[in-house]
Order: C-alpha cells, then structure tokens, then sequence
C-alpha cells in the first residue's frame, strides 16, 4: 500500500512540476510540431526579449549568477572544462574573469564570425552578439584553442577534432541546446548549417543531425537549468526577460526537428494518455462591435489537464488559445456567424464540440475619418507620387479613392498613389477620400496642389541616395545627390534604417543645411576609419550609445536604408520588410548616372552598379562634372600641422577657390568652432582645444572638404 501512495505521489509530484515548467509558455501552443512549433516559439523568446545586456558589464554578471558552481558557489563551471586544475580545469573562481591566461573569459558557443552577418552585427533588442544564452564562461586559452572551429563528432573530452572542435561529452547538450536557441531566436543569421558538420537533409530547414544526437544523448544539466529562471525574471538586473525553450524541454527540438527522441522533461509527450477533455460549456458573445467579438466559455477537465481550445467560426478552425476566452477580429459588418469550441490536451485527445451560438455584428454606419497630409513627391513631366496619412474607421479602411481636378483617377489600399499620364508643366488639385467595406465613405481631404516638370532634357526634382557603402568594420556611408536646377534645404528630410529587413523603421536622423544644385551631402559613421571618407564627409553621425551605435549609419547588408521627405519615404536601398536577405553586404552601391529621380522601389538590377568592399574612390562626387571640383579641392587646399599643436591651425590655399567658412567638431559631431572669415594663407587661432580628435570642415564656393586633425 506504501509503495502504491508513494507512486501516487510521485506522479502528482511530477505533473505539477510539468504544468509550473510551461507557465512561461502559457500563450504557445504546444501541441504543434514541426515549423510551425519552431515559429511558436521563436515569438515568444523574441517578444520577451526585452533587456539587451552590454557585453561589460551585463554578460560578466550574468555569467556570474547562471553559471555558479551548484557545488560550490564561489566558483563558475567552464565550458568544455574537464579537469580539477591548469587550462582545462572545468571550475574558476566566480571574480576570476578577464582575458589573461588563468581568467574566465565568455566563450561565444555561436561563434561570432560564423554567424552571417556576424553576430555583431546588429537585431532587435541588441546584437547577438550579447545575448547571454550564447555566453558562457570558458577558461581564456581553452576559448582561443576553440576559436571559430566548428562542432564536430568526436568522444570524451574537449579539443579540436579532424572536422572542427569537440566541445566535450559533458557539455555536447548544452551546446546544441544553445545553437537552438541562437537558430530561434536570430533566424538565419544564425543557421546550425554554419557552427556545427552534419546533415540538414532529414531536417525542415538547416537543423543539423549533429545537434539532435547531442541534445539526446546529453541531459539537461543542474547549471543549464539555473539559466532560465534568472533571465526570466527581469527584477535581475542583468536579466534578458526571456527563456532557452530547449533547456525546459529538450524534446520541443525533437517535436521541430525529428531525430532521435531526447527527454520529455514536462512528460507531455511521452505519456500514454487516451482520455479526451470534456466538451467547454457555456459560450457566451460580449463586446459585439461591426467587425469583433468576444467570446468566454467554461473550462473544460481533463483526467490530467487541458492546455488549449480551438475556435470555430461557421465550421473552419480560425483561433487557437490557452485561455478562456478569445476575441474574433476582422468579421463583416451586420453578418450572423455560427461559433463552436473545443478542448485538447497534451497528449492532442480532442473533446466534442461545444454547444454552436449565433452572434450578429453591428451594422456599420460610421464614415471613416478624413485623410490628412497630403504630400506630393516625386514630381516627373508626366506622373507624380501622392502620399496621406492613413483614416481611421470603426470597423476598417479598405480603399482611398484619389481625386485629380475634382475627377476620381484611381484608387489605392496603401496610403501611397502614383498618378501617371498627366501634362508637363500643368498643375493639377489632389484630393483624396476613404472608404469602408460598406461603401460609407469620407469626406474628401483639403486640396493640394501638384505641378509636373517641363518635360525637358532633364527631369530631375528630388534628392535621391547616389551612394551607399556597407565597407569593413564602421565605414558604413550614405550620400544623397542634388541633381536639380535649384538648392534643397535638407531641414524637411530624414533618414531611417529598417533592422535586418524587419516591420519597422528605426528612429530617423533629421538632416539639416542645403544642398546646393549639382551637388551631394556625404554622411559617414563617427567611427569610420577610412580617411577619403572622413574627408569627404558633410556630417559624422556620431557611433555611441546615445545613438545607439550610430543607428541609422550602422546598417549592414541586410539592413533597407529609406530617404523621407516630411516622414514620408520617397528613396530607398533595399525592401523594406525584405526579410534578412544580403542584398548589400560587403559592397559599395553606386546609382547609375541614367537615374535623375528617387524610387520607393529598389531596382538593384537597373538603377545600381555594384563594387567590391571599401571602394569608396567616388564618394563626394555623383558624376563627371564635379570630379574635377573636388580633385582640385584635396590638391589645393592644405591643413598643417597636423598633429596641431599650440591650438594654430595654418590652412595654404594655392588656388582661387573662396574658402566661405571652417566649422571644427569633436568626434562625436559637438561644434566647438566656427569662422566665416574669408580664409587665404595663414594661420588660425582658435580657442583651447583639449587633447583628441576633431573634424574640420571647409565651406568653398565650389564645394565642402572635410578633414580629420588631431590635437596633441
């Protein structure tokens, strides 16, 4: 009988641990499998990722609170450690860390330059590059010994084997259970294909076989499982906020991937469970609006528990939820819908379907609300592009109908609408109106007027990028050409950045100044170290943390670059919401001379050419005419000494160009001087200067050279 209360015991002991392991993941479904689990989950560590750790300290003391000894909590477990002393001992003590021989050090089980872009490279919430579910500490020469090898098959204990480098028998799980998470959690960025010699051939996508034997065959480990409910909890300082799902549950990478099966540590997939869940009971619609309803219902029981409902709508499966109650969204207006649920449990027993019940929408009366801002842009001899601010409605907009001199021309489901077969030299009255899925419609916006260019040899009447440079480390620059007749005040345009082709635009860098006609404006990262770059640069946006690390200017090659004009987008390089496609890494994009107009949609084939890394030869100049301009700018016009010392700066000007003005910044873009003293040859004294780097900018009649100085 003891024997009897104590298996009863246990087993209660063990589906309450499993129900408190899946609380983070309350809002996953966990009976899908396959890609659709791995996308589940992704979501969520992505969404909970809330905290982005500096690399020091935050990655220093988090180690120092995930990675503690179990045994002895004045010491950190090293990873591919094996020994009780020297280089491979598998212990340190806890404030050994640094980078000498003897410290701990962060070990990237991702390795930085395998990841593509590399890791440091940049997404959301931080790089990856600091994500503490790749970091672990490792003693420093163990970690060098490793450097960017590859995992490969071996036995026993840590080192490099014939294909890469065998992290070691006790520590083979918690590697392939971190390229998991670096494979969820940055997409393809970080593909196991790229740190880990195996077959993906039996996988869904570039899951190798390598780290599913190694997730099998090596349990979880008592210091895996303090990681997760330290950076679960973001009362943790140094807390990310989210949870490797692979160490709660290694046979979740079993449920994705297949291979052979690794522990079920909820025992929700390994049980013998046949009994179904009961039906839910009572539905009840609420909150009935045109286009939604709510809906509540009576859990249902099971013999073991139940983990989510499907929502049907007129007999098709639409919502999948863990709780009780869910909100249908997106119905049609005055439209009587049939509505049944049901229950499952982990083991996917379903039970019948609830009672239907048949709620009515509201019918909508409402008229959306009026478009507002309406922007022309883009102005050719026969079109233009008209951009508004999206109306609201109760229900939803469908559609905008755009009016040209008081006649419909066309329509548009976007907020954007390009007119086309119009007159040169004509101006036209734009208007525009909304409309909802019932016809109700808006009144028409305030007018605005549009006027086509003369249809001359040159159509040219908006600044677009003519350059981009995604070059080696920080040279990262954008140039905008003025290829009109006029100058452009710069202070109504801005540049955005979109992070790794994802569903938002970052925060804009506001320009300000002019162009003059026929000239560019060269912006380069404040850490760029190229120094053609530096001496062309019209502004250096400065590469720190208050500009999150020079965001815009920090794209990579995966990352769309937009050019607005009063915050709407009339130049890009790149799609936008691409996705994490390279279209642009590691080279220079220079627009092709044919191209006199910018274009919300990126032509890389017809409008670009493309150039090897770092070549930056054409950067200040966007054709022919000017090169001339600026060759006889860098020839002509000296700066000395340089180191400056004595706070003189001399400048030896051997031509007739008019120097207008000289503007000195510190590195990070703060001016500290400024003359419009007509400069010929002498020398400048300028107030005290303190030890560093500066820019100094040259304003001429016939263009601007910047340079670097330094002040001793």
């Amino acid at each position: 009988m003891m024997k009897k209360l104590l298996f009863i015991f246990i087993s209660y002991v063990a589906i309450t641990s499993a129900i408190a392991q899946e609380t983070y993941y309350n809002d996953v479904n966990l009976n899908l499998t396959g890609v659709a689990l791995k996308d589940a989950l992704a979501t969520k560590i992505i969404n909970t990722h809330t905290n982005a750790l500096d690399y020091t300290p935050g990655i220093w003391e988090a180690s120092r609170a995930t990675d503690v000894n179990p045994d002895n909590s004045s010491e950190v477990l090293l990873i591919y450690g094996y020994s009780a002393t020297g280089t491979t001992s598998r212990t340190r003590g806890i404030n050994d860390n640094g980078g000498n021989n003897g410290d701990w050090n962060r070990e990237h089980v991702f390795a930085n330059s395998l990841g593509n872009p590399d890791l440091d490279a940049g997404g959301t919430n931080g790089p990856p590059y600091a994500d503490a579910h790749n970091l672990r500490p490792s003693d420093t020469q163990i970690n060098s010994s490793r450097g960017n090898k590859r995992f490969a098959t071996g036995s026993g204990n840590s080192g490099s084997v014939t294909d890469g480098w065998y992290p070691g028998d006790e520590w083979k799980g918690d590697v392939a259970r971190i390229v998991m998470y670096m494979y969820l959690r940055y997409g393809d960025q970080c593909k196991p294909t790229f740190v880990g010699v195996g077959d993906s051939s039996q996988t869904p996508d570039d899951m190798i076989d390598l780290f599913l034997q190694w997730n099998a065959e090596d349990p979880v480990s008592d210091v895996e499982k303090q990681r997760n409910p330290f950076h679960e909890n973001t009362t943790n300082t140094y807390a990310q906020g989210n949870r490797n799902p692979f160490i709660d549950n290694p046979r979740l990478a079993t449920r994705i991937w297949g291979g052979p099966d690794a522990e079920d540590l909820w025992g929700i997939y390994s049980n013998t469970d046949t009994e179904a869940p009961t039906a839910p009971t009572n539905l009840i619609a609420s909150n009935i609006t045109t286009s939604s309803i709510d809906l509540s219902w009576t859990a249902a029981t099971d013999n073991i528990a139940v983990t989510n409902y499907d929502v049907f709508v007129d007999g098709n499966l639409t919502s999948n939820t863990t709780n009780t109650s869910v909100s249908l969204l997106n119905l049609n207006s005055n439209t009587t819908y049939s509505i049944t649920v049901l229950a499952k449990d982990a083991a996917d027993n379903e039970s019948p379907l609830s009672n239907a019940i048949t709620p009515t929408t509201l019918e909508d009366t409402q008229a959306p609300s009026t478009p507002t801002n309406i922007v022309i842009s883009n102005e050719t001899d026969t079109t233009f592009v008209v951009t508004w601010n999206a109306s609201t409605d109760d229900t939803a907009v469908t559609e905008y109908e755009i009016y040209i001199d008081n006649v419909v021309n066309g329509t548009s489901t976007t907020t954007t609408y390009t007119a086309t077969g119009l007159s040169a030299s004509t101006t036209y009255s734009v208007q525009v109106l909304a409309k909802d899925a019932v016809n109700n419609t808006s009144a028409l916006s305030s007018a605005v007027n549009a006027t086509t260019t003369d249809g001359g040899t040159s159509s040219a009447n908006e600044l677009f990028f003519s350059e981009y440079v995604e070059g080696s480390s920080n040279n990262k620059v954008l140039e905008i050409a003025n290829v009109t007749s006029n100058p452009i005040d710069l202070s109504v345009y801005s540049i955005k950045r979109n992070g790794n082709g994802g569903a938002t635009w970052s925060a804009p860098l506001n320009l300000s100044g002019t162009i003059a006609a026929g000239d560019v404006y060269v912006i380069i990262n404040g850490s760029a170290s190229i120094q053609k770059l530096i001496d062309e640069a019209d502004y250096v946006h400065p590469n720190t943390t208050s500009t999150n690390n020079g965001e815009p200017i920090n794209f990579n090659g995966n990352d769309p670059v937009g050019l607005f004009k009063n915050d709407v987008l009339i130049d890009i390089i790149g799609v936008f919401n691409g996705g994490t496609a390279n279209f642009a890494k590691d080279v220079t994009l220079r627009r092709k001379s044919s191209v006199v107009n910018p274009n919300t949609n990126f032509d890389l084939v017809n409008e670009w050419d493309q150039f090897s890394i770092d070549t930056v030869d054409n950067i200040g100049i966007h054709d022919a005419a000017t090169a001339s301009v600026s060759d006889e700018l860098l020839e002509k016009i000296n700066i000395y000494p340089n180191p400056i010392a004595n706070n003189t700066i001399y400048i030896t000007n051997n031509s007739t160009i008019l120097i207008e003005e000289i503007v000195i910044y510190t590195i990070n873009g703060k001016e500290v001087y400024r003359t419009s003293k007509e400069i010929t040859n002498e020398g400048l004294k300028v107030k005290s200067l303190s030890t560093g780097t500066y820019f100094i900018k040259m304003k001429s009649n016939l263009g601007n050279i910047t340079k670097k100085i330094l002040v001793n």
